[in-house]
């Protein structure tokens, strides 16, 4: 790998947005600002594009193993690097679920050998596996992934005895799906006596409901609060949650929350024209909900923002409402969204990377990468603010072929993705075959 130099760059990191040339080599950033060229050095222009720190994107579904008609990790990690997304943390339910350490090698296995982007992965919890979940170290997996509302296979886990093992004896971050299934099940009772199977999608905000979310949320804060455990709590969708959050610097906080991209992107009156195309769990809401979402975004009450990216075919996504699949495409789009928002106003270009890259990598003891620092693993998006692109089918990378932003105009544009120091992605293509690397968590910072 020869040295490259990214020069006339404008590099935007730790809360500075400044003009400097970037030197790697060896994979590593080695310098930031100008000096010697190595002989041999590639030196790219970058005329004044914005360099961020490679997303990281805490919460996916790359749906391997087990459900690779509709995605895997292969197809999705190339997605995230045309993306800007240098790494991610894929979740456990899969088919079979990943509830052992086990299941937890066999995914890696796969990562290793097809993974376009680095990669890491959550343990799931269930209702009878506390013992395996105390064992898991940071050399097995990010975090502890708890479903406290309907999930597939076994992974739901409401037995209130499984939860306070789980929250008082685990070593890893826990990470919570917050909503109340006996609430949620009432409410698609009282659906079908309604509508009878004919449920609109309209109806879903109403039966994955704001106080189902609440009722969830504030027990696992409550649980986390009398333990001590690290708590993030995944995919904020509503106001009220937010009033369970600490505003500040995530360095201060044991609890933290997580706001995902279409939850601060649509609301209810946009399932008039995409209908289960934004179908997701928990479900997308009203405008109040989403104002609140972004002003704590601004605000430092949200500490993180991700995806949730979970592809389903669009044959599964034509079905009626109980059988349409939750979940949405989205980790392509996911920094130009991002960028979206902050040309709005809703967020600054320097809370983009500290909310998508330097929160993360704090929050789970990511080693050396989520930064622009001498030192520290070259991975990088460099972005044009001033590039009209209009999503398109045709351009995007998911196996399952579609995005629920397609026809839309985005602002900015992902150029060049770079990956432990070489260009993976340029102009609109991919370049060489999967590069990505397992990261290290330190276990210390967990």
């Amino acid at each position: 790998m020869r040295p490259l130099l990214l020069a006339n760059g404008i590099v935007v990191n730790e809360g500075e947005i400044r003009a400097a040339d970037l030197l790697i080599a060896g994979g590593r950033i080695e310098r930031i600002g100008a000096g010697p060229v190595p002989p041999g050095t590639e030196v790219v222009d970058l005329e004044g594009r914005h360099v961020l720190p490679g997303i990281i994107d805490d919460q996916v579904h790359f749906r391997e193993p087990g459900m690779t008609h509709k995605a895997d990790i292969a197809s999705e990690s190339r997605a995230a690097i045309a993306g800007g997304v240098t790494s991610y943390l894929d979740m456990p339910n899969n088919a079979p679920p990943c509830i052992d350490r086990e299941g937890l090698r066999q995914k890696k296995a796969i990562a290793a050998r097809s993974s376009f982007a680095n990669y890491g992965f959550y343990l799931g919890a269930t209702n009878t596996n506390v013992d395996e979940l105390e064992r898991a170290t940071a050399a097995d997996a990010c975090g502890i992934k708890v479903f406290m509302g309907a999930s597939t296979g076994n992974m739901l886990v409401d037995d209130e005895n499984a939860l306070e093992a789980i929250f008082s004896r685990a070593a890893l971050p826990v990470v919570t799906h917050c909503e109340d299934s006996p609430m949620i099940r009432e409410a698609e009772r009282l659906a079908r006596e309604r509508f009878g199977e004919a449920v609109p999608m309209s109806e879903h905000p109403r039966i994955r409901s704001a106080e189902a979310c609440y009722r969830s949320s504030s027990h696992a804060v409550g649980l986390a609060r009398r333990h001590g455990t690290r708590l993030h709590v995944l995919h904020l969708t509503t106001a009220r949650e937010l009033e369970l959050f600490a505003a500040g610097p995530i360095a201060d906080k044991r609890i933290t929350a997580e706001a995902c991209v279409h939850h601060l992107w649509f609301d209810e009156s946009d399932y008039a024209r995409l209908g289960a195309r934004i179908k997701c769990n928990p479900a997308i809401k009203t405008r109040a909900d989403r104002d609140a979402l972004r002003l704590a975004v601004a605000g430092d009450v949200i500490d993180v923002l991700a995806t949730d990216h979970a592809p389903h075919t669009l044959e599964e996504k034509g079905r009626d409402y109980f059988r349409a699949p939750a979940g949405l495409p989205l980790v392509q789009q996911f920094l130009p969204m991002l960028l979206e928002l902050a040309r709005g106003g809703h967020l600054s270009l320097g809370q983009v990377v500290e909310k998508a890259a330097h929160n993360p990598a704090r929050l789970f003891g990511i080693v050396d990468r989520g930064f622009i620092r001498e030192g520290y693993v070259a991975d990088l998006a460099i972005v044009d603010l001033e590039t009209e692109v209009v999503v398109a089918a045709s351009d995007l990378a998911y196996k399952c072929g579609w995005s629920p932003l397609e026809g839309e105009t985005l602002h900015s544009s992902v150029l060049m993705t770079v990956l432990g120091g070489e260009i993976v992605f340029r102009d609109g293509r991919l370049l060489g075959g999967p590069r990505g690397q397992a990261l290290q968590f330190n276990e210390a910072s967990q």
